[in-house]
């Protein structure tokens, strides 16, 4: 959960962000160049054709299930061999093929994300034959090639100057987050901000876990949350996966980065594995069994010893062919897939992907 406290990178990009949409540029790419209506994630510079053509077109034809391994999993793919979804056994996150868009995050990185990854979570976990079940007719049907707010785009919604939005009860459960108040202890590059600050800080409201736990929210920590909060936030509060208030084995997600890693669900797609004879984890070999949607692990806290410290969603591959995540950072005072205190690359020989050790699919 905690960012890092080593040697920090000083992140030399200006934090300037562009005049016109602020914190994030989102694009649907249009199979047709045609201009439609937005429909879903915001901003949207163009939006796509009409959803329902991609899942209708793939029905009259008759989708394929293959079966593959290294995660075991279901691939969907259309008449022509084209992938429609990946399907993990034992996980609610499926990756389902839509229109393309693309993320920028100018204020803090050059770096362009394009993709057709849409993530979304099933109502229950995928196991081999399910595509027979009428569970996942009914859910497969309504968000193939659907635009609403995916994990994604709930994601990039809390971006530095990213709009408020709120619910029917006027709780503002999107828009710019900070890490956490600032530590009158700290110093910059030297636990600066304050940890220990959860999603229902930055909704600012009570919340009733999975396991029956009430919490109220720390009032001086509204509209902020660390690493381990965002994902919370994200896969959580906004998409729907139950909840814990601690660290415990249990029906949803822990608290922290370490219990996230270690004791909550998901399906290991980079095993967290550690040195012979000693408990030193070490980083995977290889970050090409990832998929956009998974949760990655660090340790990049010589303090915590072999705790696993900061966690963060993968986005994919970025347009130079380098994998990028998205997590909420003490050194740019909330969430960014952006460079600022240290490159959110995974193939670097930076901080963050010195530190990788794990990553699950929910």
């Amino acid at each position: 959960m905690p960012v890092t406290r080593k040697s920090l990178l000083s992140g030399g990009l200006a934090a300037v962000l562009l005049a016109t949409s602020g914190y994030l540029t989102v694009q649907l790419r249009e199979r047709d160049p045609r201009p439609v209506p937005a429909g879903g994630t915001a901003p949207l510079l163009t939006a796509p054709a009409a959803p329902a053509a991609v899942g209708t077109a793939a029905a009259a034809a008759g989708p394929r299930y293959e079966r593959l391994a290294g995660p075991d999993r279901t691939v969907v793919r259309d008449a022509r061999g084209g992938v429609l979804a990946t399907l993990t056994d034992g996980a609610r996150t499926a990756v389902l093929t839509g229109p393309s868009r693309t993320f920028t995050e100018p204020g803090t990185t050059s770096a362009v994300l394009t993709g057709d990854s849409w993530v979304r979570l099933m109502p229950q976990p995928w196991k081999a034959g399910a595509q027979d079940e009428a569970w996942f007719r009914t859910w497969f049907g309504r968000y193939l090639g659907s635009t609403e707010d995916d994990v994604l785009a709930v994601a990039t919604q809390y971006l530095a100057g990213a709009p408020e939005g709120r619910d029917g009860k006027g709780v503002r459960v999107r828009g710019d987050a900070s890490f956490g108040p600032l530590n009158p202890d700290g110093s910059s590059g030297n636990d600066l901000r304050l940890e220990q600050t959860d999603f229902l800080d930055y909704l600012g409201v009570p919340y009733t876990f999975a396991d029956k736990v009430t919490k109220r929210p720390d009032r001086t920590r509204y509209g902020a949350f660390d690493c381990s909060g965002f994902v919370r936030m994200v896969y959580g509060y906004r998409s729907g996966y139950p909840l814990l208030s601690k660290d415990a084995p249990g029906p949803g997600l822990p608290r922290t980065a370490n219990g996230l890693a270690r004791t909550g669900p998901g399906v290991p797609v980079l095993p967290l594995a550690t040195a012979p004879g000693s408990d030193t984890t070490v980083r995977p070999a290889s970050t090409d069994p990832l998929l956009p949607g998974d949760l990655v692990f660090f340790e990049i806290d010589a303090r915590t010893g072999a705790r696993l410290d900061h966690t963060g969603i993968y986005l994919g591959l970025d347009t130079d062919g380098h994998p990028r995540y998205i997590s909420s950072r003490e050194e740019a005072d909330g969430p960014t897939f952006g460079d600022k205190g240290g490159t959110a690359r995974l193939d670097d020989n930076g901080l963050y992907a010195k530190g990788l050790r794990s990553a699950k699919r929910l």
